[in-house]
C-alpha cells in the first residue's frame, strides 16, 4: 500500500534530500535556513517574498525575524514531520529569494554591486 501524499520523510530520505538544498538543515524536526540581509528593508522583503510563496503553495512555515536575518523553519504538522511539501516549498524560496537577475544575461540588470543602498539581501556567493 503506498504511503500517503504527506508522510513524514525518514532521516535518510531527508539527508539525501537536503543534497539540493545545501544552505538548508535539519534541526529540531524542521528544515530551517537563514537569510541575512542588510537591514529592515531587505528583511521585510525576504518575509513578504516567502509569505507569497507560503500561502500560493497553502503551505506556512514559522518565521524568526529580526533586524538583518529571517530563519525560515519547514514542516508539515499533520504529519509530524517533514514531508515532501517542505522541500518542494524551501527549493521555491531559495529560488525566488536568491534570484539575481543581473546575472542572467537578460535586459533586467538587478541591484548595483557595492552600493549599500541598493542592497537588500547577503548573497551566499
Amino acid at each position: 500500500m503506498p504511503r500517503p501524499k504527506d508522510h513524514a520523510l525518514t532521516a535518510e530520505e531527508i539527508t539525501a534530500r537536503l543534497a539540493a538544498l545545501p544552505r538548508w538543515r535539519h534541526a529540531e524536526g524542521a528544515l530551517c535556513r537563514t537569510y541575512r540581509t542588510h537591514s529592515w528593508k531587505g528583511t521585510l522583503m525576504v518575509v513578504n517574498t516567502i509569505g507569497h510563496l507560503a500561502e500560493a503553495a497553502w503551505h506556512h512555515p514559522d518565521l524568526r525575524v529580526s533586524y538583518a536575518a529571517v530563519e525560515v523553519r519547514l514542516n508539515t504538522h499533520t504529519a509530524k514531520g517533514i514531508t515532501a511539501k517542505d522541500f518542494e516549498l524551501a527549493a521555491k524560496i531559495e529560488q525566488v529569494v536568491h534570484w539575481r537577475p543581473g546575472r542572467d544575461g537578460g535586459a533586467l540588470e538587478g541591484t548595483p554591486d557595492g552600493d549599500p543602498g541598493a542592497a537588500y539581501i547577503a548573497y551566499d556567493d
